[in-house]
């Protein structure tokens, strides 16, 4: 028996499922008890997505699919739209994955119509071949409030069906607020298929796209007129501000289909040109973003971590010695102990620019550095304890990140002193030199101090305090302490 809804205005019967089996929502062909044809999209009802974000009211708008009923199931919302001839997605299946220049322009005016009436109302978020359907002799936009629906759930799984990776736009994977800037550059990967019968990124996995997206400039058009070229580069550009708006982009696809003379051809083609210098400028500019956020995170958990292994190691001194007290005239910035002669204490976490080891870089990505260390009198040789660097990185594999601990000593090559030995260097350029063994080296493997390996941190220097206070600290009797090799990676 055929099954039926009862929304706001009719009782629809629905036929069987139909459209895009991975989108967001199902679709059935439907029946309204007037007899008008039609479909219905059933949404789940989701925590945190209200039923206004579903059931945008767009009257009047030129291009776009209309709601002509809605209402609700107990578990789902239900929408009731016109039954479209086509999607733009089965056209182009049919026309063997492209177009003509002509039948493209036809398509993507209809759509920057459609775009500009909305511009400063809603933004549409979802715009791909799928969501394009030909009603009424014009292409015409689908799913309004689909992806802004999806997006305030608080599932993470329908979340993850609010962006679609092929022709999600970089802010999008930022999760960052989506304006009409983002429908464009939607709307250029879709001009793009249109003309070249391909995606201008590939994918095939969400990483992959979402590195494309962020961080590829996407590759030129070509076969067409350089107008409509250099319009698809500008809507693909990277920074959402640098990108043509809904009117300026409608107003340049009309100027595409015409005619030009053969000096504005040569215009064009130089236009094209900067315009594909400026993606790539754009493509740059979006990777170091990225990568500024995500050194900005990275930074962030190994503050947190290094907070937790310093509060441990201050209060095991406490612990064991309550008479130890805050030592004023220590150099450590986070915390000192002094207990008779002898202080201890740590450096706070700081930030690492990869641009302070100049020609010298590691073989590693370095985020964040600090410092532990041991201060006593300086005896007849003039040594005054032992400190050692602690850097947060990917040093023993990559894309791992922990902290290590670390210390350096004066290379066998130089004669130099050093009055802590081993000693704490700045993650700068002599850090560099000392992996390659030049004016400093290496006194101690790079040895993990988290993750599990807080205790032997902690117990390494309580035991090497103890000795200080009780005048039994010694440098070293031979360097390296312990043979460093092989405890960082390569590259």
């Amino acid at each position: 028996m055929a099954r039926t809804i009862k929304l706001e205005r009719h009782t629809w019967t629905l036929g069987r499922r139909i459209g895009d089996p991975s989108g967001f929502g199902k679709v059935y062909g439907a029946t309204a008890d007037d007899g008008t044809d039609g479909v219905v999209k059933l949404v789940a009802k989701e925590p945190g997505a209200a039923r206004e974000l579903l059931f945008e009211e767009l009257t009047d708008v030129p291009n776009v699919i209309p709601i002509i009923d809605r209402g609700e199931t107990r578990d789902s919302w239900a929408i009731a739209m016109p039954r479209a001839d086509r999607s733009l997605r089965g056209f182009l299946d049919s026309a063997g994955g492209r177009l003509s220049v002509e039948e493209a322009l036809l398509v993507l005016i209809d759509i920057a119509t459609a775009l500009v009436a909305i511009d400063g109302r809603v933004v549409h978020r979802d715009i791909r071949s799928e969501n394009v359907l030909f009603w009424q002799g014009h292409w015409c936009l689908a799913d309004f409030g689909i992806a802004r629906y999806a997006e305030a759930s608080t599932a993470p799984d329908t979340r993850k069906m609010a962006l679609w990776p092929p022709f999600a736009a970089p802010e999008r994977w930022r999760y960052e607020h989506a304006t009409s800037a983002a429908d464009v550059y939607s709307f250029g990967v879709l001009a793009f298929e249109s003309l070249m019968g391909q995606l201008p990124f590939p994918g095939p996995t969400w990483e992959d796209f979402r590195e494309q997206h962020l961080h590829r400039p996407a590759p030129d058009v070509t076969g067409v007129p350089p107008q409509l070229a250099s319009l698809v580069a500008q809507c693909l550009i990277k920074s959402s501000e640098a990108r043509p708006t809904p009117l300026m982009l409608l107003e340049q696809l009309e100027r595409s289909g015409r005619p030009v003379s053969p000096a504005a051809a040569r215009l064009a083609a130089a236009h094209l040109s900067v315009a594909a210098d400026q993606a790539r400028e754009h493509a740059e500019r979006s990777a170091a973003a990225t990568d500024r956020e995500r050194r900005d995170e990275l930074f962030a958990a190994a503050e947190q971590g290094m907070k937790a292994i310093s509060v441990r190691l201050r209060d095991a001194v406490l612990a064991a010695a309550p008479l130890a007290e805050r030592d004023p005239r220590s150099s450590a910035d986070d915390w000192a102990l002094r207990l008779g002669s002898a202080s201890i204490g740590m450096d706070v976490t700081g930030k690492v620019s990869l641009g302070n080891f100049d020609r010298w870089p590691p073989p590693f990505d370095l985020i964040a550095a600090a410092a532990v260390g041991i201060h006593i009198p300086p005896g007849s040789r003039e040594y005054e304890g032992r400190s050692h660097s602690l850097w947060f990185g990917d040093i023993q594999e990559k894309g791992v990140y922990r902290w290590f601990e670390t210390g350096f000593m004066i290379s066998i090559f130089r004669q130099l002193r050093m009055r802590q030995v081993p000693a704490a260097l700045a993650a700068d350029e002599k850090a560099g030199k000392a992996l390659i063994g030049s004016e400093f080296a290496l006194a101690r493997p790079f040895q993990p101090i988290d993750q599990g390996e807080e205790d032997a941190f902690t117990e390494r220097w309580l035991d090497w305090f103890a000795a200080a206070v009780s005048g039994q600290l010694m440098q070293p009797s031979s360097l390296p302490e312990i043979r460093p090799e092989g405890s960082w990676r390569k590259g």
